[in-house]
């Protein structure tokens, strides 16, 4: 799911999602279901290019009451944005509340403009550091077949997978690689 607050985003900076904006969503798509993954779009990632400016405050946000919301009530996997931090609070209230309670979150999100707001699934591919809190991962929307943004499999770079001669098996150091 997309919860599209970009416009809202464009004549305040500093506009954090609401209940409303979900519940809007759902009078337009029905229900969210329970597991579901929920992305607040702000195109914030439009702005990543400028360096030197991209995570000055203010930037958009999420409530902590449609974090609430979205978790407790909705029951969604976990939600994911653009800008690096859930909120600009002056104690990240959404980023600690979030933590303290075990819910995970995606920061720097990109594209979600070229995602529908219903009816994609979401691949993740990422890697957890043993002992750490966070990691990159990479969220891939596959999107219905007559979706006008992406390419498929068979398009992109380097698809589909070169075969490997062998399966792949770790070596001594962890590392996968092609083992008769």
């Amino acid at each position: 799911m997309v919860v599209d607050i970009h416009e809202k985003v464009a004549a305040d900076p500093a506009y954090h999602a609401t209940i409303d904006d979900v519940k809007a969503w759902e009078a337009k798509h029905g229900r969210i279901p329970e597991g579901a993954v929920v992305m607040i779009r702000s195109d914030w990632y439009k702005k990543w290019g400028d360096t030197e400016h991209f995570a000055d405050a203010p930037f958009p946000g999420v409530k902590l009451d449609t974090l609430k919301f979205l978790h407790l009530e909705r029951k969604i996997l976990f939600h994911g944005h653009e800008p690096l931090d859930t909120d600009t609070t002056p104690t990240l209230e959404g980023e600690a509340w979030l933590m303290h309670n075990h819910f995970a979150q995606a920061e720097g999100v990109a594209n979600l403009d070229q995602v529908p707001e219903a009816g994609a699934l979401i691949s993740i591919g990422f890697a957890k550091p043993k002992g750490g809190v966070g990691g990159y991962a990479r969220y891939i929307a596959i999107c219905p077949p007559d979706w006008s943004f992406g390419v498929s499999v068979i398009e992109a770079p380097g698809a589909p997978l070169p075969k490997q001669p062998y399966p792949l098996k770790r070596d001594a150091n962890g590392v996968l690689t092609p083992t008769p």
